[in-house]
């Protein structure tokens, strides 16, 4: 069972404003509660307001997190031609003035970017007004709001070493990726007997090897098309293994449709998994995406995995993500062009070598970085200690 034991100092006496903004997708907005859930235990008495749009995932999970949280109006600008994209410039002088807007009305200590929508407008406000500005970055190659902040901000904390030296090293730091203490419990909580009556309750033999296959919480129609059309070569003949197989809201009925329960008993095909931290115990390996948030949760449970980085995302970062964990020996990379016809044969290899499993998953638990959310918080309240906003100073 793997122990994450946290050791905080509390210091009573700080109350601080902090102005948390990120959005967009979980691998922005849980980083950011990681650090706001920190630094509420190190400053207890201080107060936060997050800053996140109104039709994103930060909007529910936010408050259902106990935090505040206030809209700018924002978006993303299109790569490909749509009409949406002339909207984009209005919504960039009306996020700024709503950013101006709500750091005069709270009156921050310190902004904290995280990366979305969001943290442009409002680190941007914030920099030009002289408040300090710190900015964490979930991937290997930064994301937009990152390139633009870095210059302005106190410091860059880093999930894992940059493929490109695109910032300035002397304000970046590999501290990990934020993971809530509320996670942490749950890694904690979830021993191998639990994983094991949790898979029984699947219908699934505890015993005997599964193979957990992530495409994401709204699933990856690349990765279940792959996994369907390789399902003799999975869970089919002789050498059939157990699948649990996350394909997501959007695909996991027309895909328990299609699988015959009969012919693939050994084949659990479900929306989504709230058990994670019980899944991952269970699983003997993982196939999954290649996301920052999802590498730190292989890294915490010490996984063997294939990852598979999705092409479709800013800067090709999945793919960067993936060659890092690659190149520790703690992963194997399957790219989107060999998926259709090596996925049976890569996790079939795997499966049946647990020698080579054994040393993925020890070198992907060396990588990881349980305490980042408080090695930030300490940080940051450090800085605080010489960096006051100027309302602050008068």
């Amino acid at each position: 069972m793997i122990q994450h034991k946290v050791h905080i100092a509390q210091k009573e006496s700080l109350a601080y404003r902090f102005l948390m903004a990120a959005g967009g997708t979980g691998g922005h907005v849980y980083p950011a509660l990681a650090i706001a859930d920190a630094l509420r235990v190190q400053a207890p008495e201080s107060e936060f307001l997050f800053v996140g749009t109104r039709d994103r995932m930060e909007w529910k999970a936010v408050p259902k997190a106990g935090y505040r949280i206030e809209p700018v109006w924002i978006s993303g600008f299109h790569r490909r031609f749509t009409l949406k994209n002339l909207l984009f410039p209005l919504k960039v002088v009306v996020s700024l003035i709503q950013s101006l807007t709500l750091i005069r009305r709270f009156r921050p200590d310190a902004v904290v970017a995280c990366g979305g929508f969001a943290s442009g407008p409002i680190g941007w406000v914030a920099s030009a007004l002289g408040i300090p500005l710190f900015l964490q970055e979930q991937n290997s190659f930064p994301g937009v709001t990152t390139r633009l902040l870095a210059e302005k901000a106190k410091a860059v904390y880093l999930t894992m070493p940059l493929i490109q030296k695109t910032l300035r090293t002397e304000k970046t730091e590999v501290v990990g990726n934020p993971v809530r203490a509320s996670f942490l419990e749950e890694v904690n909580a979830s021993s191998s007997v639990n994983a094991k009556e949790w898979v029984k309750a699947t219908g699934l033999n505890p015993n005997q090897p599964i193979v957990l296959i992530l495409g994401g919480s709204g699933g990856s129609e690349e990765m279940n098309r792959a996994v369907w059309e390789q399902l003799d070569g999975l869970s089919g003949g002789k050498d059939s293994i157990q699948l649990l197989w996350q394909a997501g809201s959007n695909y996991a009925e027309s895909y328990r449709k299609k699988v015959d329960p009969v012919r693939y008993a050994a084949v659990r095909i479900v929306d989504f998994i709230d058990e994670m931290p019980l899944a991952l115990r269970a699983a003997d390996l993982v196939v999954s995406r290649a996301g920052a948030g999802a590498l730190s949760e292989l890294m915490l449970f010490g996984k063997a995995s294939i990852l598979v980085p999705s092409a479709a995302v800013a800067g090709d970062h999945q793919r960067k993500n993936a060659l890092w964990m690659v190149k520790q020996d703690a992963a194997v990379l399957l790219e989107s062009a060999e998926l259709s016809h090596k996925l049976a044969d890569t996790i079939q290899e795997l499966i049946h070598n647990p020698e080579q499993r054994k040393k993925l998953a020890i070198n992907a638990a060396a990588m990881a970085k349980p305490n980042a959310a408080q090695t930030i918080a300490s940080r940051i309240l450090d800085a605080l200690e010489h960096e006051r906003p100027f309302w602050k100073n008068n």
